[in-house]
């Protein structure tokens, strides 16, 4: 596993550090072309093709930084830390690869993971029964899915035995931000098998960050509503702007509690694709008590939803990542960093001994659920809901198209769906000004890789490893760039 080099990390701090590349105003000189609401990957991605075509433009952000549930940290640990997402589906058609300047930065993330059954690994005979029982899961909702949109839980067979927690929290939780009640078969069937990730050394949110270097962004500019019957005008603190049409990028839930307004009111369009919970308990272990390799994923085979996924030695750094998720992260998060560091230490000494507790140096959490800005994870439609994706991805009203991770049809809860939303949004602009100014990029096909021999199922059930051999320090190989 590739090392994180000095220079790597001073290139993502001064990635992040790149203020000055965004402009402090709306640019001057005329109207406006478009307006973009928000800097996430689907803002940046409009942004990059706007300005591609020469058109005239400007992304107004809320927070003071860029790359919204997309952001790295190099402060709190003196390592890039994702405090958002971190894995890079599919990169050999992902379309931020595709414009990565520094392609050396992503490397590929192992397509194994461990499960800890008490103080143990589990063994070859029982991944077997737990990569069956998963197989079948999948196959039960995707069956349902073709009947009705139902709530996958609703359709999980009676015969997972043990396994049933653990394959719920995996299927549910961990890869869909929801308890499987609250996810929608259909949404669960349409998603795109994501067999394959990578990771970037400096951290993803620095990739994106990098990314909108050279873009119009007005930073720590809360948009309070758009109203497009009279033109489109986006009301912010600072005043209102105006331009010819606009790209909305706000988070689903932060539309559908009322916190930014749309007019003609939308709300209850975005309430069918609510954000659910995910979050981060960052933990320095000194040492590497766990005995893991760079980037190793470890599940527990667990008896209720009170569990947690495990990312150790994150990109050869001591750092370990403790993801909480679905109802019971979200209560865990609502009471505070304290109770999250709490249950991190307690759980990871249960599953490694105590001794863990020794070697715990600087900690971080997230609370995304409480961040004003997005209030939640990433979107994942209610059951009977799944059909609103498609209802995101036309005029939401006159010349406004909204774009987003909830705007895409398989590629949504993902960066890169995200970004794909944006450059389809930014093209349907991009028709309704007249088209460019000057040559612009062709727009990205939608990442749909189809499976050739295996089922559906067979092809998302990651691979397990049994017990490891060897506990000493990670593996770690010499950057060779």
């Amino acid at each position: 596993m590739p090392s994180l080099s000095r220079r790597s990390l001073l290139a993502a701090s001064a990635a992040l550090a790149a203020g000055p590349a965004f402009a402090a105003i709306a640019p001057s000189g005329g109207p406006l072309d478009a307006i973009i609401v928000g800097a996430g990957a689907a803002g940046i991605a409009a942004a990059r093709r706007l300005a591609a075509a020469g058109r005239r433009y400007v992304v107004i952000e809320a927070t003071d930084h860029v790359g919204g549930r997309c952001i790295t940290d190099t402060a709190s640990f003196g390592v890039p830390f994702d405090r958002g997402a971190r894995w890079i589906y599919l990169p050999d058609s992902n379309p931020l690869i595709k414009v990565a300047p520094r392609r050396g930065d992503i490397y590929p993330a192992s397509l194994s993971q461990k499960i800890r059954i008490g103080r143990r690994y589990a063994r070859a005979g029982e991944l077997e029964d737990f990569l069956s029982a998963q197989v079948r899961a999948t196959r039960a909702i995707d069956d349902a899915a073709r009947k009705a949109d139902l709530a996958c839980a609703q359709a999980m067979p009676g015969d997972l035995g043990d396994w049933r927690a653990t394959i719920e929290f995996v299927l549910g939780p961990y890869d869909r931000s929801k308890d499987l009640a609250q996810v929608s078969s259909s949404d669960f069937a349409k998603a795109t098998e994501r067999r394959s990730a990578a990771f970037c050394k400096p951290g993803f949110g620095a990739l994106l960050a990098v990314l909108a270097q050279g873009l119009t962004i007005q930073l720590s500019t809360p948009a309070i509503s758009i109203d497009s019957r009279r033109g489109v005008t986006v009301e912010t603190a600072s005043g209102a702007i105006s331009a010819t049409a606009a790209i909305v990028t706000v988070p689903t839930n932060v539309i559908a509690s009322g916190a930014f307004k749309i007019s003609p009111d939308r709300r209850d369009l975005f309430a069918r694709l609510p954000l659910g919970s995910y979050d981060r308990i960052a933990l320095e272990l000194l040492g590497n008590p766990l005995g893991l390799e760079s980037d190793d994923l470890v599940f527990e085979k667990s008896s209720n939803n009170h569990t947690a996924a495990i990312l150790a030695n994150v990109g050869g750094t001591p750092l370990c990542f403790i993801d909480v998720a679905g109802g019971f992260g979200r209560d865990l998060a609502a009471q505070g960093e304290a109770a999250m560091f709490d249950f991190a230490v307690e759980w990871l000494s249960g599953l490694y001994g105590t001794e863990i507790k020794r070697a715990v140096g600087r900690q971080q959490a997230t609370r995304w659920n409480a961040a004003p800005y997005a209030l939640g994870a990433w979107s994942a439609a209610l059951p009977g809901a799944q059909s609103a994706r498609r209802l995101l991805m036309d005029r939401i009203a006159d010349d406004v198209w909204y774009a987003g991770e909830a705007a895409h049809e398989t590629l949504w809860g993902t960066v890169g769906g995200a970004w794909e939303s944006g450059e389809r949004a930014a093209d349907a602009v991009l028709r309704r000004l007249g088209g460019v100014r000057q040559a612009a990029p062709p727009a990205e096909s939608e990442a749909r890789p189809k499976s050739k021999s295996k089922s559906r199922a067979e092809h998302r059930a990651p691979r397990y490893e049994a017990e490891p051999r060897n506990y000493g320090t990670p593996r770690i190989m010499r950057d060779e760039r």
